[in-house]
């Protein structure tokens, strides 16, 4: 494998194992607010975070690439609200779409078609991330700070709760 593309890969496992906790964070931050559902569904993010990156530290396993996991920082532990909480989910997600594509166009240019058929996964994968949490913060906004048990209902009852982990 090329020794720039196994650097970005075992970057981007310290990113999903970064998400991961983030999302235990957040999880948490709901449960301190007594909102189970959705306490609930960032925890089934935080598993599938996880699932992500080990994803990525089979694929260099297998590819004979060198598994180097970097230091991880500690997650943000405090928010203003829940609306300060989804966004900055959203906005994560966003982030890693981007990485998942720089990803990709290295693996493009270094003419790894094995690496760029892993990706793809993650790249569709993405899609589904960014939807689910612009979904969610758009109905955590419309129901507003006074109205979560609406947000509650809404996870419970709807797709994007508990989903589990994508299928790797």
């Amino acid at each position: 494998m090329n020794e720039d593309l196994v650097a970005a890969i075992n970057a981007q496992v310290g990113r999903e194992f970064g998400a991961e906790m983030e999302y235990l964070q957040i999880a948490a931050y709901f449960d301190d607010q007594a909102l189970p559902e959705l306490s609930g569904f960032f925890r089934d993010q935080a598993d599938e975070e996880r699932a992500h990156a080990l994803k990525f530290v089979d694929y260099l396993m297998d590819a004979g690439g060198h598994v180097a996991i970097p230091a991880l920082a500690a997650p943000r532990n405090t928010f203003e609200s829940a609306e300060e909480a989804v966004q900055l989910s959203l906005d994560w997600e966003l982030s890693v779409t981007q990485f998942i594509n720089d990803l990709m166009d290295l693996a493009i240019e270094k003419r790894d078609h094995a690496a760029q058929q892993m990706l793809q996964w993650f790249v569709a994968e993405q899609v589904e991330e960014v939807s689910t949490m612009s979904e969610l913060l758009s109905v955590v906004r419309r129901a507003g700070a006074q109205n979560l048990l609406l947000v509650e209902d809404y996870v419970s009852r709807t797709a994007v709760n508990r989903a589990g982990p994508t299928a790797v």
